[in-house]
């Protein structure tokens, strides 16, 4: 027993559990592999469940999610670099945002370094579920980040709005806004694949941020353009606009990472796994399966019922085939938990739904 329930059931018919842990529950074989007599029914699955696999696997996606910051980190810096040098020639606030706001994205990828170093860290008896959390962290950092951008920005357009003055070096202008468009959509298409690929939110949010800088850069252009035309407030207008565009790109990043704090996954995945459950010969029901993701890997907590004439042996295996089930079915699922239920005697009460009834009451 778990200790989850309090209700009792016949010793040999009592909860049976299945976890990820390198199969080291009944698979026979040395470090917990399939044994010879297994290892047929595993053929047609060209992977393993082996724990240091899956550490493996993930280390691999953390180092390429690392050199997709440093990158991104390079080609930023270079493009506010560049940006900065022609602020200081031409004055121009509406570039000035512009060029804040990448030297800050591309900087977001100093928190986002240290979250994917400390998530590589081995779980300890403190930190049970290792250290994944850090990313989730360096997401609110990076909120942070978009959020001081924005505030400079809005500062210098304001100043500008209130006291006018002629925006020098035009072409120079121009040039610097396509560099930091064409350096913002590179940024951008490179983070977002990565990022759904390892499946990092933070990435992915911080690659969604970098798109809408390039457009923003692009908007420089209207400034420069009116100001080539004798339209003083072009600039101070543009550099307002560009700190709304930098507002809209803090909702939705502001979004993404509350949602990640608060344990929440896509519906499809959760639709997923209770699909492969229910093929699962043996499962009767699955009154309870949560997921949940910590840095970008996902965990799995479920409840399957199962005959209740079955020994403790025959429901453990029925939750050792629920566990593959879910492992084949979630992508990025390296961990599950699977606890096998028997069906309740005839005029006892589900122990699920009592504790459903409780949890809500």
């Amino acid at each position: 027993m778990n200790g989850r329930h309090s209700h009792d059931h016949e010793p040999v018919r009592d909860h049976a559990h299945a976890r990820n842990l390198g199969h080291a529950h009944g698979h026979g074989g040395r470090r917990g592999r399939p044994s010879l007599r297994r290892r047929p029914a595993h053929l047609p699955h060209p992977h393993s469940h082996d724990s240091a696999d899956k550490v493996d696997r993930a280390l691999e996606s953390s180092a390429e999610g690392m050199r997709a910051l440093w990158i991104s980190l390079a080609v930023l810096g270079a493009t506010a670099v560049a940006q900065a040098v022609v602020v200081v020639l031409s004055g121009s606030v509406a570039l000035l945002g512009d060029t804040a706001h990448n030297a800050a994205d591309a900087l977001t990828a100093l928190p986002l370094g240290v979250a994917f170093v400390i998530g590589r860290r081995a779980a300890t008896r403190r930190f049970t579920y290792g250290y994944g959390r850090a990313e989730d962290l360096a997401g609110l950092a990076i909120v942070l980040t978009i959020t001081a951008s924005a505030g400079f920005a809005a500062w210098t357009a304001l100043d500008r709005l209130l006291h006018p003055r002629d925006v020098a070096y035009l072409p120079a202008v121009a040039a610097a806004a396509v560099i930091g468009f064409l350096g913002n959509e590179w940024v951008a298409r490179y983070r977002v694949r990565v990022g759904r690929r390892i499946g990092s939110a933070a990435l992915v949010a911080d690659g969604l941020h970098a798109r809408t800088d390039g457009f923003t850069s692009l908007a420089v252009l209207l400034g420069a353009g009116g100001a080539a035309v004798g339209w003083r407030l072009a600039d101070p207008i543009v550099g307002l606009a560009i700190t709304a565009a930098i507002l809209l790109v803090l909702r939705d990043a502001a979004r993404e990472v509350f949602r990640r704090v608060m344990d929440a996954v896509d519906p499809a995945l959760v639709d997923a796994a209770e699909h492969a459950l229910r093929q699962v010969p043996g499962v009767r029901t699955v009154p309870e399966l949560r997921l949940r993701w910590i840095g970008h890997r996902l965990r799995a907590e479920v409840a399957v019922v199962v005959d209740g004439d079955l020994t403790v042996r025959q429901a453990h295996h029925v939750a050792v085939a629920a566990e593959h089930a879910l492992l084949h079915a979630v992508p990025r699922l390296t961990a599950a938990l699977v606890h096998a239920d028997p069906t309740p005697p005839p005029g006892m009460a589900d122990p699920h739904a009592e504790l459903a009834h409780h949890q809500a009451a």
